[in-house]
């Protein structure tokens, strides 16, 4: 069955360049196109798509406004367009409170050089998300995918609840991670005693103004990362978009060295470059914890944690918009623990 879309935007233009790239996948169909918010909103009832990709800026009513109504009447999920700048960053993260699942840069360079590789990067995502929205609530036991995984999580109960060999949390996500890093964070209290690490696959013009809102809604401190930055209890310090975030040092003076991106890695930034380069400095002192995105991203570097006597966490299906990420290491068997979404933040609490 296709994935039926309804593709919002005030520019004649850019609808007709999105609805030609989604339409070249045979899985995928196009039902409809409105020009504002308040068309989609009736679209969406009218149609009933599976996903909706949306324009944030748009005269009659914004993107923003339309998500909300469309999320409190007709939920699906919401794919937004942003601009690359500092409101249009702020923009889009009220996008995503408002209910949206995900988000691409409007200018098509951004996302790649090629026509016809944007294309595809915009296929993949609507795909995925729609798939999320008609997916089974939780796999069954043992599985992934509904492929019996290479060695079942460990249930809850035969956890411990306590890491006291943990020095570092680390946290690596994607589609999705903006909304569940704010629910996991916000659970923290500020004297929470352990440093953090963020890897949130994100644009440049982005990270600024996400690390900003986290911090005036978290009681603990969030930061963009800066090359040199010294680890502190209860900091939690954001990889930068479009770098590498790598950690030096000592287990008892750990600093982050902030660098250019080879142009071989694929996601800037990357969950296993930061989770590698932990645990070379702090080997078998470090949590893991992968949440929601799309792809395998954070398998490889939560591997070598595992092999070094770190612990790992991911977050379950059933919460999770895109179960890409957290799947890949529960299916290579390397989850110590898997955890929904609300009980991220209280489990982190309860470990140290």
């Amino acid at each position: 069955m296709k994935v039926r879309v309804l593709v919002v935007d005030d520019s004649a233009f850019f609808r007709r360049a999105v609805r030609g790239m989604l339409e070249s996948d045979p899985d995928i169909e196009v039902v409809a196109v409105a020009t504002n918010g308040r068309e989609a909103v009736a679209c969406v009832a009218e149609h009933k798509p599976d996903i909706v990709t949306m324009d944030i800026e748009m005269p009659v009513m914004d993107g923003i406004t339309a998500a909300r109504h469309i999320m409190s009447s007709h939920p699906r999920p919401i794919l937004m367009f942003s601009s690359l700048t500092h409101e249009g960053a702020k923009a889009t993260l009220d996008a995503l409170d408002a209910g949206a699942a995900d988000f691409l840069p409007k200018q098509f360079e951004e996302i790649a050089r090629d026509r016809s590789e944007v294309g595809r990067v915009l296929c993949q995502r609507v795909k995925a998300l729609a798939r999320r929205r008609s997916a089974p609530v939780a796999p069954p036991a043992g599985t992934a995918f509904g492929r019996p995984a290479a060695r079942a999580p460990m249930p809850i109960s035969r956890v411990g609840a306590k890491l006291p060999q943990c020095r570092l949390v680390l946290i690596g996500t994607s589609t999705g991670g903006p909304v569940a890093l704010q629910k996991v964070l916000m659970a923290l209290p500020a004297n929470f005693s352990r440093p953090l690490l963020l890897v949130q696959h994100m644009p440049a013009a982005f990270t600024p103004a996400f690390a900003e809102r986290l911090n005036g809604l978290c009681a603990i401190e969030v930061q963009e990362a800066k090359d040199q930055t010294t680890l502190r209890p209860g900091v939690a310090l954001l990889a930068p978009g479009g770098m590498q975030m790598i950690l030096e040092g000592s287990p008892g003076a750990m600093r982050v060295r902030i660098g250019e991106s080879p142009p071989e890695l694929h996601y800037r930034p990357s969950v296993d470059v930061t989770f590698s380069s932990a645990e070379r400095i702090n080997p078998g002192g470090n949590l893991g914890i992968i949440l929601t995105g799309m792809g395998a991203d954070g398998r490889e570097g939560a591997r070598l944690m595992k092999r070094n006597g770190s612990t790992i966490w991911s977050q379950d299906q059933a919460s999770s918009t895109v179960y890409g990420m957290p799947a890949a290491v529960a299916e290579a068997g390397l989850t110590d623990r898997v955890l929904a979404l609300d009980e991220c933040g209280k489990a982190l609490v309860g470990a140290f």
